[in-house]
């Protein structure tokens, strides 16, 4: 008798700890992304390296540990998320930091749970009420961020924060029901694809390291490979399968709240009162939308954030 509450606690212990990580850490990442870049490290050579190092670790673990490689026909379907979550998802948000705050970014990001309600629609999955009732009032946040808000004043960063959620939110349901092997080697086999995709896409464009890189941003991106890219995601793989879809997928609207504080006090950005406003907005519409699922969960796709 006296075992029971000590299971219960340490569970509740490791969902916390997990939900703190994901919280936590993946709030961070856009700062650490925006250090990074200032510290000499060109976008795309940095987002693929980060994901090449920290893809390649996992997969020698875990092929150590005895977890089957992925076979030939699931390494098509790894690739392809690559490209559509890693690629044009993280990759845009690394460009678009160039002109961009971090804390606009990740609100720009956090509509993309929208932008998924709305590719599910397209797939035959319709959605109640509520989710209705979040579509709109999600569309109407995002008209009004990219309307009236500072993004207006960076044409480029405005497009590749257009990019990055579509691009995540459909990866995310075009990979569902498709053979993919267990999650943690899909998400070591699809950063390992996605960086090497994204370091040649950079090589090609013409980026190169122009100095060596500060100490600031060399300690930014070791942050990148280990906190954001295996800690978080291995917190949020398991969140996946110990909690409902739901509570894992609440980072949606605690992340952005996150970068925008850390971006204020580590970095000075500052906010106009319509970003704030539009932010406000598409949280919100991430709320009601996450709420409305709640009842019939549907599958969460094996993805990494930024």
């Amino acid at each position: 008798m006296s075992v029971a509450p000590v299971s219960r606690s340490a569970s509740v212990l490791s969902v916390a700890l997990a939900l703190a990580a994901v919280y936590l850490v993946w709030g961070s990442t856009y700062l650490a992304i925006r250090f990074a870049l200032e510290g000499g490290y060109p976008p795309l050579l940095m987002a693929g390296s980060r994901f090449i190092v920290a893809g390649g670790l996992m997969y020698a673990v875990l092929r150590l540990r005895g977890v089957p490689a992925p076979t030939w026909s699931q390494w098509k379907t790894l690739l392809a998320m690559g490209i559509l979550l890693l690629g044009f998802g993280n990759g845009m948000v690394c460009i678009a930091e160039q002109s961009v705050s971090s804390g606009l970014a990740a609100v720009a990001v956090a509509s993309a749970p929208i932008w998924i309600a709305l590719f599910s629609l397209m797939r035959g999955d319709r959605p109640g009420r509520l989710e209705w009732l979040g579509l709109a009032v999600g569309f109407a946040g995002v008209l009004w961020l990219n309307a009236g808000s500072s993004l207006t004043a960076t044409p480029a960063g405005l497009v590749a924060l257009l990019i990055a959620p579509l691009a995540w939110a459909y990866g995310s349901v075009w990979s569902r029901g498709r053979d993919l092997p267990s999650p943690f080697m899909a998400a070591a086999a699809q950063m390992l694809a996605g960086g090497v995709l994204i370091l040649l896409a950079g090589l090609l464009l013409g980026e190169r390291l122009q100095a060596m890189p500060t100490l600031k941003g060399t300690l930014s991106l070791a942050y990148l490979t280990t906190f954001g890219s295996i800690i978080g995601f291995t917190a949020y793989v398991w969140l996946l399968h110990n909690v409902r879809p739901t509570l894992a997928g609440s980072y949606a609207y605690v992340n952005p709240a996150i970068a925008v504080l850390l971006g204020a006090w580590l970095a000075s950005e500052r906010f106009q009162v319509n970003d704030l406003g539009a932010m406000a907005v598409i949280l919100l519409a991430v709320v009601a939308i996450t709420l409305g699922r709640v009842k019939r969960p549907v599958p969460v796709a094996v993805g990494e954030r930024a």
